[in-house]
Formats: C-alpha cells, sequence, structure tokens
C-alpha cells in the first residue's frame, strides 16, 4: 500500500532571492531520484517559508520495482574451450552477476547473464536518497558552522522526514531527521509534532505558519489590495517586491502606515525608492495616478498591536524620506552640468581616464550613431546633450544615497534645469535595458545614448583584456551586448556593428591596426553569441540560426533573415534548391579570392546559361534585401537550383584548364556570396 512521503528542512531564515530556485530544484531533483530508485508515486509539491523547505511526495510505492536486466559477456569462443566447459572469462563474468556459469545463456555468438533484482522496501531507500536531496541543492552561497565540514545555506536546526507516520532515519550536521516541527518564531508555543504528510499543512498552520507559498502568496495580495482601497488608493504590486516579501514572512498580515505631504513634492520615484527598495514597502496610488502618501507593509505575525508596528515602520520610513529631501535639496544647488565637473574627479577604468573623459567620449559617438541611424537635427541635438549629461547625476548625493536612482535623478534634475523633455528622458532611457526583460529605450535620443554608453563600456572594456570568460561577468557586458542586440532588432534601426567598433576605438585612441582588427573580431564574437540567444528565444530553429550568424554587421537584419528562411523551408519546393546551393557552396570555397568571372572563358550552354540566371538573381535581390523581403529573395534564388543541376550534370568544374577551372569556381563563388545575403545554405541539415 503506497504513503505520502514528507521531508522537511528546517534552517535559520533563508534569503528570500534564494528560495524559488531551491524550492523548484528540490522538486525535480525529487522526481529525478525517484524515477532512478525505480519507487512509483503521485504529484510532487514543493512548499517552502523563510525558515523551512519542505517536499511532499503523496502515494509514493511501499518498495522498490523488481528489475530483471539481460547483460551481455565475452563472445562464445571465449567463453568456452573447445570441449565445450565454461572459461575463466565465462565463470568471471558469472560471478561478477552473482551467477554460476551454468546459467549462463548463448545468443548470437554472445553469453548472457539474466540478472533479476527484487525491489527494497521504500523505507530502505528514503533513508539515503532523503540525505542526498538536501546535500544536491545548488547552493547560490554557502556556509559552514562550527567545527563542522557540512555546508548549507543557513545552518540546519531540524529535519523532518515522514513516509506515511513512520520516521525515515538520518542525520546530517547532528541534527536527526525526526517528526517535530517548530512554529513561528514569536507566535507559536514552540516545537508541534506532525502525525504525516496530510495533516502538515493544519498542523504548520496552527503554529501560526502557512507554509503553502501559493496560499501565502494570495494572502498578501488580497490584503494589500483590500488595505489600499480601504484607504481611498490602489496598491502599486509589483511582482518582484512581492515575491521577496513572501519569503519574508510566515504568517502574513497586511497594515497601512502613512507619512508627511509634504515629502510628495519630491520627484515620485525619490519617495518609492526608498520605500520599495529599502524597505519592502507598498507605495498606494491614487485613480488618476497620484502617489499618495500611504504606504503597504506585510508584517510576519498577527494583527495585534498593529498600531506599534505602524508607528515603528513610519518612523523608519520618515527617516528614510527626510534623507532624500536633504540630498535632494543640497543637489538643487547646482545644475546638472555643474555636477558633472565632478565627474573629473571619479576613475572610469583603469588607463581609460575619468567619467567626464568617457561622457565627452559619448557625446561624439552619439552624434555618429545619430547620423548612422538617419536622426533629424533636433534628436541628433538632443542625444548629444544627453550624452554629456548622461553620468552627471552619479555624483549627485541623491544617486549616491540611492543607487537604484541612477538616470532617474539625471532625468527630473533635467527638467528642472529646463533641459528640454527629450534631454530628460534620453538621459534616463541610456540605461535601458537594466535587467532582462526590461524595455526598451522609447525615444530616438535615449536610443543613440543606450547604443553609446554600451558599446563605450563594451569595446573599452575588452581593450583592458577583459572579455568576460564562463560565468565571470563583473561588468556585466553580457547584458550590455544583449541590450544593444534588442534595441536595434526592436527599433528597426540601421548601423553598421563594425562602424560602431570602429568610432568607439577611434574615440578610445586605439591606433594599432593588430589590436583594432582583433578587437573587430572580438566583439563580433561577443555579439553573435547574444544574437544566438536572441534566435533562440524567438524559437528559430539551431541550424538555422547558425546559417544566418555568419554576417552580423546589420544586427537588425538577422532576425528578419532568420525568419525567411524558417518560412521558406516549409515550402515544398526548397529542399531540391537547398542542395543545389549546397554543392555551390561545396565547391566555392576552393576558389580564388581574387579571380573575377571571364564570360569569354565559357565553354557549354549550361555554363552560359547559369551566368544569366546568376545575373538576373543577383539584380532582382538588390532591391529585394534592401526591402528587407527575404522571403522573396530566397524565392527567387530557388530560381538558380534548376541551371545550378544542369550545370553540374554537363560541367566539369575542375577542369585541366587552370583558367577555365578558376573561372568556373569564380561563378560558383559568385553565385554562393549572393546566397549568403540570405543565408549559408550549407548549415542547413534538415529540410
Amino acid at each position: 500500500m503506497s504513503k505520502d512521503l514528507l521531508l522537511e528542512i528546517g534552517t535559520e531564515e533563508i534569503p528570500a532571492h534564494a528560495m524559488p530556485g531551491m524550492l523548484k530544484e528540490l522538486g525535480e531533483n525529487a522526481e529525478k531520484a525517484l524515477k532512478e530508485l525505480r519507487l512509483a508515486h503521485g504529484a510532487i509539491r514543493t512548499l517552502g517559508t523563510p525558515r523551512r523547505l519542505a517536499l511532499i511526495v503523496e502515494d509514493l510505492a511501499e518498495k522498490q520495482e523488481d528489475v530483471a536486466e539481460e547483460k551481455r559477456g565475452p563472445s562464445v569462443q571465449v567463453a568456452f574451450d573447445a570441449l565445450g566447459k565454461p572459461t575463466k572469462a565465462a565463470e568471471g563474468f558469472a560471478r561478477g552477476q552473482g551467477l554460476s556459469a551454468q546459467e549462463l545463456t548463448v545468443r548470437d555468438g554472445y553469453v548472457y547473464a539474466l540478472v533479476e533484482e527484487a525491489g527494497e522496501r521504500a523505507e530502505k531507500v528514503l533513508e539515503k536518497m532523503l540525505p542526498d536531496l538536501v546535500c544536491g541543492l545548488s547552493l547560490p552561497n554557502s556556509m559552514r558552522w562550527g567545527d563542522l565540514d557540512f555546508r548549507f545555506i543557513r545552518p540546519l536546526r531540524w529535519l523532518v522526514a515522514l513516509y506515511g507516520e513512520t520516521v525515515v532515519p538520518f542525520e546530517l550536521a547532528c541534527v536527526k531527521s525526526g517528526n517535530t516541527s517548530r512554529g513561528h518564531r514569536f507566535l507559536s508555543t514552540g516545537d508541534f509534532t506532525i502525525k504525516d504528510a496530510a495533516h502538515y499543512e493544519d498542523a504548520c498552520e496552527q503554529a501560526f505558519v502557512i507554509v503553502d507559498s501559493a496560499r501565502r502568496k494570495a494572502m498578501i495580495e488580497k490584503g494589500l489590495v483590500e488595505t489600499a482601497k480601504a484607504h481611498g488608493g490602489t496598491a502599486e504590486i509589483t511582482p518582484d517586491l512581492l515575491e521577496e516579501v513572501l519569503y519574508l514572512v510566515e504568517y502574513p498580515t497586511v497594515l497601512a502606515g502613512s507619512f508627511e505631504d509634504r515629502y510628495l513634492a519630491l520627484p515620485p520615484d525619490a519617495v518609492i525608492t526608498p520605500m520599495r527598495d529599502h524597505q519592502r514597502y507598498f507605495p498606494v496610488k491614487a485613480a488618476d495616478g497620484r502617489l499618495l502618501p500611504l504606504f503597504l507593509t506585510v508584517r510576519n505575525g498577527g494583527k495585534e498591536h498593529l498600531a506599534t508596528v505602524q508607528h515603528g515602520n513610519e518612523r523608519v520610513l520618515r527617516a528614510r524620506l527626510a534623507d532624500a529631501q536633504f540630498f535632494f535639496d543640497e543637489d538643487r544647488k547646482k545644475s546638472l552640468e555643474e555636477h558633472a565637473e565632478k565627474l573629473k574627479t571619479v576613475v572610469f577604468q583603469e588607463g581609460l581616464g575619468t567619467v567626464y573623459d568617457k561622457s565627452l567620449r559619448l557625446e561624439k559617438l552619439a552624434g555618429k550613431i545619430a547620423d548612422a541611424i538617419g536622426a533629424d537635427a533636433a534628436e541628433k541635438k538632443a542625444a548629444e546633450r544627453a550624452a554629456r549629461l548622461s553620468k552627471a547625476d552619479l555624483v549627485t548625493g541623491m544617486v549616491t544615497e540611492f543607487t537604484e536612482l541612477q538616470g532617474v535623478m539625471g532625468k527630473e534634475y533635467a527638467r528642472l534645469d529646463g533641459e528640454g523633455e527629450d534631454v530628460a528622458v534620453a538621459i534616463d532611457e541610456h540605461y535601458m535595458p537594466r535587467f532582462s526583460g526590461d524595455l526598451q529605450p522609447k525615444t530616438c535620443a535615449g536610443l543613440v545614448v543606450s547604443l553609446a554608453d554600451k558599446m563605450d563600456n563594451i569595446v573599452a572594456t575588452f581593450s583592458r583584456g577583459l572579455i568576460p570568460t564562463g560565468s565571470q561577468d563583473p561588468f556585466a557586458l553580457r547584458r550590455q551586448a544583449l541590450g544593444v542586440v534588442r534595441s536595434v532588432i526592436e527599433a528597426g534601426v540601421a548601423v553598421s556593428l563594425r562602424d560602431l567598433v570602429t568610432w568607439t576605438m577611434d574615440l578610445l585612441k586605439i591606433a594599432d591596426d593588430r589590436a583594432r582588427e582583433k578587437m573587430q573580431s572580438d566583439v563580433a564574437d561577443f555579439m553573435r553569441l547574444r544574437l544566438k540567444n536572441v534566435l533562440a528565444e524567438e524559437g528559430v530553429r539551431y541550424d538555422i540560426a547558425d546559417a544566418v550568424l555568419g554576417d552580423i554587421d546589420d544586427l537588425r537584419r538577422v532576425l528578419l533573415r532568420a525568419n525567411a528562411v524558417a518560412e521558406q523551408l516549409a515550402a515544398s519546393d526548397t529542399a531540391a534548391a537547398v542542395q543545389a546551393f549546397v554543392r555551390v557552396a561545396n565547391l566555392a570555397a576552393k576558389a580564388d579570392g581574387t579571380a573575377d568571372i571571364d564570360a569569354a572563358l565559357f565553354e557549354t550552354e549550361e555554363e552560359k546559361e547559369l551566368m544569366k540566371a546568376y545575373t538576373s538573381a543577383k539584380s532582382a535581390a538588390e532591391s529585394l534585401i534592401e526591402a528587407h523581403d527575404y522571403v522573396g529573395a530566397i524565392d527567387d534564388f530557388k530560381d538558380l537550383a534548376e541551371p545550378i543541376n544542369a550545370f553540374f550534370d554537363a560541367v566539369m568544374v575542375m577542369a585541366d584548364d587552370k583558367n577555365v577551372r578558376q573561372n568556373r569556381l569564380a561563378l560558383l563563388r559568385g553565385i554562393d556570396d549572393l546566397l549568403r545575403e540570405a543565408a549559408d545554405f550549407s548549415k542547413i541539415v534538415q529540410v
């Protein structure tokens, strides 16, 4: 008869950011282990609070499934002598399988052993499996305590392991498993006993622990919504803050607090950041979007003495807002441009000057990028001005105290200085995207400065030999490169990657020719990997991705080409065309790169017809590719398949005459170069 399994890992408070990943991995590892151990089971659930990770496996079988496995041994010639008696080889093989040589069977010229293994009882298997589950968790960081060698994210304090009502005995870090758990630190009376997995959640709740993360989250959301509504507003609930708060409490109770109206004169972000990022409070807004002098917080406890808790939270926030007001007032004694002068004292990177020097580079680079993407005079002027002021807020008191506000305060101070809305918004947008999934710059000036800043960071850091390897990326260059790729693709702007690198190297005064060429290669390879990730996220097949990643100078066209190839591969007439294109590519690689096509050297009608078809396709492709119509271009390319096949059927490409041979290879190289405007079809592995 099957029974439910409960494993609870009791610890000191685990960092909130680590909990979702650990719970997910605990469930996945358990499912994998049970499959390998041949233990049938029902649903698997994970639950957790800051002080516990719990696993429940329903309907876990009482014993492992029996297995019968046939293992092959030595050949018959080796296993038996001339008289048909088992040799030492056969006896050794049989002994290794727990059998006698007489129990071996012969088939297909080999001896086989049928090994039957009876399944062990679940309790015995779990004694080894459960500690392995605990030790097998990947930890974002780990610690030792006392004189123990055991490592975990936080010290273990108790372990619950129940199969049905039976304790599964094991020990880790001097903690023995049992059926006793611990309740809420302050609300419960202490330890409590768990009968079995079915009673686990109820027992926890009686000890003031809501162990189900989903239920606890629903309670928090409901409390936030209802409390905000009761105070005439709407809670601004961000998913990341909600998840963090979820794993900071075991028994949630939402309460509201207030602060003085005078702080609403500050820029909204200057109020929200101390509230949300520093104190884990939820802002409250009016129906028209105005920030109200209210906040919501989630208490790890019940409804007793809420007024005292509210007062304490208000005092803490009041101090943070007073700091914000002080820094804001001090910052406003200077203009943003005056603050920028202080950047002369801030080193950008070793050997690369100051942040002030960087801002001057960004101003010049922004002008070049603006021209390249066809920005008008007003957009270019705004981009250059925003680039010049983009780093000025880094030395303001507000950003020094609240680093999350970089760019945001630059925008607010630019507005107050009368710099113009386009300049102000661009200062904020130039950091976008700040993280995976973040918004892209919406304004032309913001896009230009964002590209300039990220390219300067990448090329400058590469020039110091600090190219990210493995998991090491201290300057977040992968994120910035991905930001460049995403921004260019989503904005649909035409700008040469090679030009971007060249302009940046010029401004960084990188003069050595070999260093410049290596930089071009390194940056292209770095961007290519980011593009490959983007294509994978878009669902592009890996071989199609490889086919379009050869030439990435125009980043926006890579995804267009990939989608066009995918669409055309679905057509019935594409397979034969691709086969012809691959034949061309294979021989084109042997062509002399300097040889031109000489029509006078054509000896057959098939050569002339292929040349005619190539010339026609090339002419048609120019306008189609210029219009980004890669589907149409590939459709036209397919017309080359018939003359290509006729050419190969009738013509010996590798002719004895060197001039004729090179001329034929030059024709194939020209066709291959044309096809590569869409894709390298030799990379396609299935059609």
